[in-house]
């Protein structure tokens, strides 16, 4: 999928170069990456934009089709909503740096669910900040129902306001170990179960922050430090 995103890619075509048949294959997939082949290809294809979008000159129309849209406005209308902003403002946002602080998370509502817990980070040191969010699918994209930012020394999430139902917390980050030369840094991620949340519960968790692999979904939605121009930057870069 990674290799062939600007492709048209069927189900059968992945469940052939498993040697699977289409059933059994899509059942393995979503136990390993949570999610279905088509949705997991579709984040690809709109994480390849992003990257086309931040480090290319192309425009929006030739980057819709390299990532296999029909249609500009399809693709556009579908960046939004898994970004959290269209195509040509996420360009310009990603080059300048301006992200601008982000909104002020959900407060506690006793009439609403928390989530709360411990971010392990295993060996690993992120770059600067941590972001925790909640969403609504397997995939994060779209502005997430509530959301922390973890500094250095903060290990604890608190996730704040969540309507009943079942949620899904991802974890993100960079890498603060020196990458190669002229090599982006590595993104690295922390996922855990669905979870269920009912009114004025409190459900606690923790996740590990590891370095993602081409079996994690790429994070959509636009987050400072994530989605610079230049990820080679040290600390202060965004």
């Amino acid at each position: 999928m990674w290799n062939h995103y600007t492709e048209p890619v069927s189900l059968s075509d992945l469940a052939d170069a498993a040697l699977l048949s289409r059933f059994y294959f899509s059942r393995v997939f979503r136990q390993v990456t949570g999610t279905s082949p088509g949705r997991f290809l579709s984040a690809i294809r709109l994480h390849q934009a992003k990257r086309m979008l931040r480090d290319s000159e192309l425009g929006v129309t030739d980057i819709s089709y390299q990532v296999g849209y029909n249609s500009p406005g399809s693709f556009t209308s579908r960046f939004t909503r898994s970004v959290g902003l269209a195509p040509t403002r996420y360009r310009d946002h990603a080059r300048l740096r301006n992200y601008g602080p982000l909104p002020q998370a959900p407060a506690h509502d006793p009439r609403r669910g928390t989530v709360v817990g411990t971010l392990h980070r295993s060996g690993v040191v992120p770059l600067r900040n941590v972001y925790v969010g909640v969403f609504g699918t397997p995939v994060p994209e779209g502005r997430p129902v509530s959301w922390d930012v973890l500094g250095p020394e903060r290990p604890r999430f608190q996730l704040h306001g969540l309507p009943e139902g079942t949620w899904y917390i991802r974890v993100a980050g960079l890498d603060g170990s020196d990458p190669e030369y002229h090599a982006q840094r590595r993104m690295l991620i922390g996922t855990c179960p669905s979870i269920t949340v009912r009114s004025g519960e409190v459900v606690e968790l923790d996740t590990t922050l590891r370095q993602s692999s081409v079996f994690d979904l790429p994070v959509l939605f636009a987050l400072p430090e994530l989605d610079c121009r230049d990820r080679t930057l040290m600390a202060d870069a965004c």
